[in-house]
């Protein structure tokens, strides 16, 4: 019998992982705002870095996410999504020019608006269809170490990316 199980302690080990990065994306931002006075203009402007990290979270994979027949495996992965919604570094954070003085109301709002630049910036179609390429990839080496012959790894589609595609998977797998 040459027939390759994956067994449910096999899978429950690959699950307990729980969060794989596939896309890294540094990133910073040069916000600015201006308080006009009636003796002059205040001004802030901060440098905010941060990481973007894309992957998957396999305690979002749907039941029965990985099936197995002879030689053969198919693997259907939770949707690419952000992992970390706390991505800007702080500590790294900086002061680049500041005239007047800002309350916290103010820097909250600056770090705000930081923060959904570098969402628009890095959250973009190509990166995460790099995240899943890198996801399919990952795990069809994975897979084919574990001795397949046949593997296809899918990655499932949000609403959102669905919209305009009439596939609501996007097939990245490989099959030998």
């Amino acid at each position: 019998d040459d027939r390759i199980q994956v067994t449910p302690t096999q899978i429950r080990s690959i699950e307990r992982i729980g969060e794989w990065e596939f896309l890294s994306v540094s990133d910073e931002e040069l916000v600015d705002t201006v308080r006009h006075g009636f003796f002059g203009d205040d001004e802030l402007v901060r440098i905010y870095y941060g990481t973007i990290r894309l992957g998957i979270d396999l305690r979002d994979a749907q039941e029965g996410w990985i099936k197995t027949q002879g030689d053969s495996i198919q693997v259907l992965l939770p949707p690419i999504r952000l992992l970390d919604e706390d991505f800007i570094d702080e500590a790294k954070t900086r002061s680049f020019f500041e005239s007047g003085s800002w309350n916290a109301q103010a820097r909250e709002a600056l770090y705000q608006k930081a923060y959904y630049a570098m969402k628009q910036r890095c959250l973009t179609p190509q990166n995460i269809r790099s995240a899943e390429d890198n996801a399919c990839a990952q795990f069809f080496k994975m897979l084919t170490g574990m001795g397949y012959e046949n593997v296809r790894v899918r990655i499932q589609r949000t609403p959102r990316q669905r919209q305009g595609t009439a596939d609501p998977q996007r097939t990245s797998g490989k099959t030998r």
